[in-house]
């Protein structure tokens, strides 16, 4: 809901949120209202538009960065909607390219239709919004595109919805161009090789269980509370002959210690920071390269393979999982964000805006329900090719092994340095794709990890 204040200023109301939207005209406050019902999506803002129609472009502009707009496609203006799109990432805005009769398109690999409660809706991990289907003709066409069409093809069937519903798929990646080199090799012809790498199971996986390429609920909200009973923290014994195992007898040993000493920590003492010698101690025992070969592909005629060795066990020994950390108060090194090059055992200072950095750190404090951000964020990001690239249909289910594999490990070294750290259950997938600059299905994060000194208990007196 939308509020007007006095002081001519816009908030939007969201189950029981202010989001201030900044000042604006009594005619745009007026008109805004009208946003429910809906209004036209406003053009790039001229010299000729009077005042009021530049304050309803800039609000609509800023509801749609906060996901707050969804866009009503019809065919004409008293007709019943076409589909209703629905923006998953926080950035999307409704683009149509121009498309011309010999433009070849097909529907993309990974885009899927489904039902949702009553509604069917077409999504795909690649596109920047859903579409919600309206029209049932829309879905005899979806299936003709699953071959190559031309758009002139297209404009002579009868379901025809109009070309700006066909530019807003080619928009969001639900169609794509298909070059006439590749009418028969459709999966190289959409995309990167990075992308061509993914299985389509494993890229919805990916971004449907992150933030930010998707717009549902996501995190500890107890769905199913007053519904389903929640299961029992130990399982029922099975019914059958039972063997009592002795006790463990004598001392126990380091490791039984640490793995006993184990646990998460969410407050850190600011004033006794981890130094950059304790941080390199720990990287080097977490995550640092070992050896490095190379040797030839197990069958037929290929490349050779490079492997590498590391403290921890991997899959195939691709150890496609890099640690990026976020510093915001280290002795000895500077805040900002870093690559740990695992090979040199050193840190790469990556030049990222302030305000994404910050971000990042902010996401992780709301997971963690602390105060402040931690001293030290580690993301833990996978290069998906890595694995893909030998593994098919279990590929991502073997990156997120090697992600328990690696988090455990940073869990028991940082107990063996007497540090404190913490596991952290979602990323922001596409606010590292900005901060990085990398296609977020060539290289992601895949978890995170809070690592800081904990800090004393009180001691009450």
């Amino acid at each position: 809901m939308l509020k007007a204040q006095a002081d001519r200023s816009i908030v939007a109301d969201i189950d029981g949120y202010s989001d201030p939207l900044g000042k604006f005209g009594a005619a745009a406050a007026a008109r805004a209202q009208e946003l429910r019902a809906g209004l036209p999506l406003p053009s790039s803002p001229s010299a000729e538009d009077g005042e009021a129609e530049r304050d309803v472009a800039r609000l609509i502009r800023q509801l749609a960065r906060r996901g707050l707009l969804e866009y009503c496609l019809r065919r004409g203006e008293d007709a019943n909607d076409l589909v209703v799109i629905e923006p998953q990432t926080a950035d999307y805005w409704p683009q149509a390219p121009k498309l011309t009769d010999t433009t070849t398109v097909a529907l993309s690999r990974f885009a899927y239709l489904r039902r949702r409660g009553s509604e069917m809706v077409l999504e795909s991990p690649r596109a920047g919004a859903l579409f919600r289907i309206c029209d049932p003709e829309i879905a005899s066409l979806l299936m003709a595109l699953a071959a190559p069409q031309t758009i002139g093809s297209i404009r002579r069937r009868d379901d025809y919805p109009g070309p700006a519903l066909l530019a807003l798929l080619l928009d969001c990646q639900m169609l794509f161009a298909v070059a006439p080199a590749k009418r028969d090799a459709l999966r190289q012809a959409e995309g990167d090789d990075g992308l061509v790498l993914w299985d389509f199971h494993d890229l919805l996986f990916h971004t449907r269980s992150t933030e930010g390429r998707q717009a549902n609920p996501l995190g500890g909200l107890y769905p199913h509370t007053g519904q389903i009973a929640p299961l029992p923290a130990i399982r029922p014994a099975w019914a059958g002959k039972t063997v009592k195992l002795q006790e463990p007898s004598g001392t126990a040993s380091p490791l039984e210690k640490l793995l006993h000493e184990r646990h998460s920590v969410r407050d850190f003492d600011g004033e006794r920071p981890i130094t950059l010698r304790e941080l390199s101690t720990f990287l080097n025992g977490v995550a640092r390269v070992r050896a490095r070969w190379s040797s030839p592909l197990e069958f037929d005629d290929g490349p050779d393979i490079e492997y590498t060795s590391r403290p921890y066990p991997g899959a195939g020994s691709a150890y496609e999982l890099e640690l990026y950390l976020a510093i915001t108060n280290c002795d000895g090194l500077a805040p900002g964000f870093y690559h740990y090059d695992a090979a040199a055992h050193a840190l790469t200072a990556i030049d990222v805006q302030q305000q994404q950095l910050a971000a990042m750190l902010q996401s992780a404090e709301f997971a963690m329900d602390v105060p402040s951000p931690p001293p030290i964020l580690i993301t833990i990001a996978a290069r998906f090719g890595r694995i893909s690239w030998k593994y098919s249909a279990i590929a991502y289910a073997l990156i997120l092994k090697d992600v328990g594999v690696l988090t455990q490990t940073l869990y028991m070294m940082a107990a063996g340095l007497g540090l404190g750290g913490c596991a952290i259950g979602t990323t922001n997938i596409d606010l590292f794709a900005k901060m990085t600059g990398l296609e977020f299905h060539v290289e992601g994060p895949v978890g995170q990890f809070a690592l800081g000194r904990g800090a004393e208990p009180l001691v009450s007196g």
